[in-house]
């Protein structure tokens, strides 16, 4: 089956292809080129006038979706999860642990990699490997994370998590300031993990120090770490300094407002800014009581807080396609470079620029198309076209 998209423009991963056409075979991309150049043969056209097409975002901080988490660690659950996301134009993610009692963390761990390693579904987004938010986080910055079931930063721990994932954990949050937390940063960097800084009361000289051990990003930017003062710029002041850092933000203009938003551009850019969701179980629900982990969360309008505790958000029920439409309307960054924001860099950041995150021929046909104001308006997942859910 040979299926053809056209489109007023399609992101490149150099480049930008104006008055554009895509050839999908067999869920494969074939090949691509300009209305001018004429059109190949095909046994399907979609046309989509006035559309960008770009790759697929990649969600590399993902709690749940559609009243799921995936703390189940199950097939059913983690498959509503995937189908939700395929629905917002999300083509692979990396499912976020939450800080849980350690048996509950192993478990969830094998049942995600049992996930992770069957070959990817042609029904959702593709999990690619584990992200493990917590245990090893600051008291003082914790945010919802349960208090009594943090966990000073251990080598030890982690490779029970390692064992138990059987080894594809690919990003990891960790509080630098902690003790023996730059001996697990080393430690978990030299077996492939990806080391975000955050959920932290770190000073700067901290935060700098997390970076040199082999820190390479910073967790949902502004939430949950030291802020910025102009005598100790702390983790936020360290994150905003460092070009070389990658550092993810929520954009749902809840956790950040715009003003922030516009700062955090100003500073990270093109190449280091990443857009995530944090999206918990609620996502895709009504207003209500929801779980994060082993936790309740209450949902009203758009915000998720801890039950009990209407001042502390928890996640959010955020989705990537209202993440960049957020952010280009907060930042006035060109729709073209923020979708770049939600597939190339996470791609980059957590080691999968070679599979994911660019429009590339011989990949996977991972494909979402949006109108000029930022609204998706369909995905393509391994080939299979359908409007956005």
């Amino acid at each position: 089956m040979r299926s053809l998209l056209t489109a007023s423009a399609l992101v490149l991963p150099e480049s930008v292809t104006k008055d554009a056409w895509l050839l999908i075979e067999d869920g494969t991309i074939h090949s691509f080129g300009t209305r001018g150049d004429g059109l190949p043969q095909h046994d399907e056209h979609h046309d989509l006038p006035d559309v960008l097409l770009a790759p697929a975002m990649l969600d590399i901080h993902v709690h749940g979706a559609a009243n799921h988490d995936v703390m189940e660690g199950t097939a059913e659950g983690v498959s509503h999860v995937t189908r939700f996301l395929a629905g917002r134009g999300v083509g692979a993610f990396l499912p976020t642990t939450v800080t849980a009692p350690v048996d509950d963390t192993l478990h969830a761990l094998d049942g995600l990699a049992t996930l992770i390693e069957k070959p990817a579904s042609v029904e959702g987004a593709t999990p690619l490997g584990v992200h493990l938010e917590g245990p090893f986080i600051s008291h003082a910055k914790r945010g919802v994370h349960p208090p009594e079931l943090l966990q000073p930063p251990s080598i030890e721990l982690f490779d029970r998590f390692w064992q138990a994932s059987r080894g594809t954990i690919r990003l990891m949050t960790v509080a630098p300031e902690l003790p023996h937390a730059l001996d697990l940063i080393k430690h978990a960097t030299a077996l492939g993990v990806r080391i975000s800084l955050g959920h932290s009361d770190a000073t700067a000289a901290e935060t700098n120090a997390g970076v040199a051990a082999g820190g390479v990003s910073a967790t949902h930017t502004y939430n949950a770490m030291r802020g910025l003062d102009h005598r100790e710029p702390g983790m936020l002041g360290a994150v905003l300094d460092d070009d070389s850092l990658y550092a993810e933000i929520i954009a749902d203009g809840i956790h950040v407002q715009p003003i922030a938003v516009r700062i955090y551009w100003r500073s990270k850019g093109p190449s280091r800014a990443i857009l995530i969701t944090d999206g918990m179980s609620a996502t895709g629900m009504p207003n209500g009581r929801y779980r994060l982990g082993t936790f309740d969360v209450d949902v009203a309008d758009g915000r998720a807080t801890a039950a009990g505790s209407p001042d502390v958000l928890a996640g959010s029920v955020l989705t990537m396609d209202r993440a960049v439409h957020n952010f280009a309307a907060f930042t006035g960054a060109p729709l073209v470079t923020v979708t770049r924001l939600a597939a190339t860099n996470p791609a980059a950041l957590a080691g999968f620029a070679q599979s994911h995150g660019a429009v590339v021929v011989g990949r996977r046909a991972d494909i979402v198309a949006f109108s000029p104001e930022g609204q998706l308006v369909a995905t393509c997942i391994a080939g299979r076209f359908a409007r956005a859910q």
